[in-house]
């Protein structure tokens, strides 16, 4: 039987696979026809994801993703600067047991290989997922496992703010400094892979449009023809 907490880690999955938009509905019903739950139990997911920051309540009209505002996507890129840099901080980064930084960067390599198949396949939910999960992977294969959720919510934060905004960033680009960072960490270079890992932060975040699209304009941008929005690239 599904639990509340992989209902919320549902939820949070398709944010950081960009499934789930700002300001997308979240029905108690649908969501237990789709998880074969009880109403309640969905319910107590949706105050769970409310408390992490993920949903809101808008009175008689039910759950839906939060629009954050240019503050708050300021402030959650801020926080993952102070995680990630912190580490990538020596003499703090300690891989874990029996693991040398060049063990854990062929593991971050598999995860950008990965990227790279992503990028070049149809599957955008798949390549927005593994570009947000390789700051997890990261924190996972250093041994920061008390962080890793805590990463998982701000990189899904910064997932829709850069959905809203309208983020310019390419995944190429993004994949391609995720490599810059794993060459730092390859050649024993903390210093370096925390300058880079900082950049690469300040990239995605300057990347993003310093006004909300309209919603007529946003539903004009969901329903643009597949076709239609390749050519324009």
């Amino acid at each position: 039987m599904t639990t509340q907490n992989e209902i919320a880690q549902r939820v949070v999955e398709s944010i950081l696979a960009q499934q789930l938009a700002p300001g997308a509905r979240l029905g108690e019903q649908e969501l237990a026809d789709l998880f074969q739950v009880s109403r309640t139990m969905v319910r107590e997911a949706l105050m769970q994801l409310q408390a992490r920051g993920f949903v809101e309540v808008r009175p008689r009209r039910g759950w839906y993703v939060v629009e954050p505002s240019v503050a708050e996507a300021r402030d959650a890129f801020a926080a993952r600067r102070i995680v990630e840099s912190g580490i990538l901080s020596q003499p703090d980064v300690v891989p874990e047991e029996g693991r040398s930084l060049q063990s854990v960067a062929l593991a971050l390599r598999r995860h950008i290989d990965q990227e790279r198949q992503a990028i070049q396949g149809t599957n955008a939910a798949t390549r927005a997922f593994l570009l947000a999960d390789f700051h997890v992977c990261l924190a996972e294969n250093l041994g920061h496992r008390l962080l890793c959720d805590v990463l998982r919510d701000l990189t899904a934060r910064t997932t829709l703010a850069a959905t809203l905004y309208q983020s310019t960033h390419d995944a190429r680009q993004s994949c391609d400094e995720h490599a810059a960072i794993v060459e730092a960490l390859e050649a024993g270079d903390l210093p370096l892979a925390r300058a880079r890992m900082l950049a690469h932060i300040g990239h995605v975040e300057d990347a993003l449009s310093a006004e909300v699209p309209a919603r007529e304009d946003r539903l004009r941008q969901a329903l643009t023809p597949v076709s239609a929005a390749h050519k324009k690239r």
